[in-house]
């Protein structure tokens, strides 16, 4: 079945039949006088219009023609009167044809708004009631109702029905994205994959990235920042190998390197041996053994790997090991999605890379109890980077 698509002036016209049926039956049909007056009602209307008669006349003899309204000749009277078919032609329960009503009455709302201005029509119990039968509205073959992104200073998206175009300037959301799909098969899965990768591509990718600093200014100005602000131990978790701890120790950080992947740490001992290179997990790091905690912690695109539901859990890992006025310092790759890789520097890998959503990232840290001082967003650079923004945070425990 294809729904109908009305134009705006059809919308307010059947609308307005549907309403009038549920709120004043003992008048319903209408005549064309109604059916006009209904439609120019200053309240429960947005917009307020001011249609003519013979503009309500030709919207309800197109509808007619579709099957969307029917022409009543009452017994004694010589007077034709209207009443709207829609419903004959959409299944609806009383739920979803008060919902429909009023979003054709009043364009797109928020669930809130949808309930309040519905008590006449059908009463839902709580707000949940209405977005549960929006979602099922949402659900159908066809939809009649779609979700709406969220405007800037809106807490709620509002729903916009589907027989007819969406406002001007309205967009949809996106496609969901999964940024689950890394742990189809488990963490432990997961985990293995990323180590076996990283292990058999540590020379090519130590020979790709060593020195890839010296072509990221902006990387490079705020690695130095916070290796002169540490006091104490840095550690830089997913050190790969090994140039952002050298960059660190560089600037005069007394810092350790760490990595699950033994090869990745072989590579950075090899290469920079004025720094202290260990295996180990940056969602089990441990305090430093000279200092009640670190003084700084960088990740440079160390959760590329985490799903979505585990950065809060390892924000908040490496976030309990920093030392009262420590820093954490992040880099991400931002965008909706999870990019499955079979083919990394010449080699055959199975491992999923995950771009995050910058506003679940800083969720995330400051739901670890972190304060974020600074963030950044940056392009790619031209021909030596992949095409992915870069998100920056650099926050500090009280």
């Amino acid at each position: 079945m294809d729904l109908p698509v009305l134009d705006v002036r059809e919308q307010r016209v059947l609308g307005s039949l549907l309403e009038k049926q549920l709120t004043v039956p003992a008048s319903y049909p209408l005549t064309l006088n109604a059916v006009r007056t209904a439609s120019n009602q200053a309240s429960s209307r947005d917009p307020v219009v001011d249609y003519t008669e013979s503009e309500v006349d030709e919207t309800l003899r197109r509808l007619k023609k579709r099957d969307l309204v029917r022409f009543v000749w009452t017994s004694g009277s010589r007077t034709v009167k209207y009443a709207q078919a829609l419903d004959q032609v959409i299944d609806l329960d009383e739920g979803e044809r008060a919902l429909l009503t009023v979003l054709l009455l009043r364009g797109a709302q928020a669930p809130g708004e949808l309930r309040t201005r519905t008590e006449r029509l059908h009463v839902f119990p709580d707000r949940s009631s209405v977005e549960q039968t929006l979602r099922a509205m949402a659900e159908r073959e066809p939809a009649l109702v779609r979700e709406l992104e969220l405007r800037p200073r809106e807490q709620d998206r509002r729903w916009v029905h589907l027989l007819g175009p969406l406002p001007t300037g309205e967009a949809v959301p996106a496609p969901a994205v999964d940024r689950e799909a890394a742990l189809a098969e488990g963490p432990e899965v997961r985990d293995q994959a990323v180590q076996r990768t990283y292990d058999v591509v540590a020379e090519a990718y130590a020979e790709q990235y060593d020195d890839e600093l010296c072509h990221k200014p902006f990387d490079a100005w705020l690695l130095d920042r916070i290796a002169a602000g540490a006091d104490g131990p840095v550690v830089d978790v997913g050190t790969g190998p090994g140039h952002v701890a050298a960059r660190l120790a560089a600037a005069g950080a007394a810092v350790t390197g760490i990595d699950t992947s033994f090869g990745m740490v072989a590579e950075a001992r090899a290469r920079h041996p004025e720094v202290t290179f260990e295996v180990g997990d940056l969602r089990r790091l441990l305090r430093p053994r000279t200092a009640a905690g670190w003084s700084a912690i960088t990740a440079w695109y160390a959760l590329v790997h985490l799903t979505e539901s585990e950065l809060s859990g390892a924000i908040g890992a490496l976030a309990s090991t920093l030392a009262h006025g420590g820093a954490l310092a992040l880099a991400l790759h931002m965008g909706p999605e999870t990019r499955h890789v079979t083919e990394l520097l010449g080699h055959v890998v199975d491992v999923d890379f995950v771009l995050h959503d910058p506003d679940v990232v800083l969720s995330a840290v400051t739901g670890a109890g972190l304060e974020i001082s600074e963030w950044y967003v940056r392009s790619p650079l031209p021909d030596i980077e992949s095409p992915t923004s870069r998100l920056y945070v650099l926050a500090r425990k009280p």
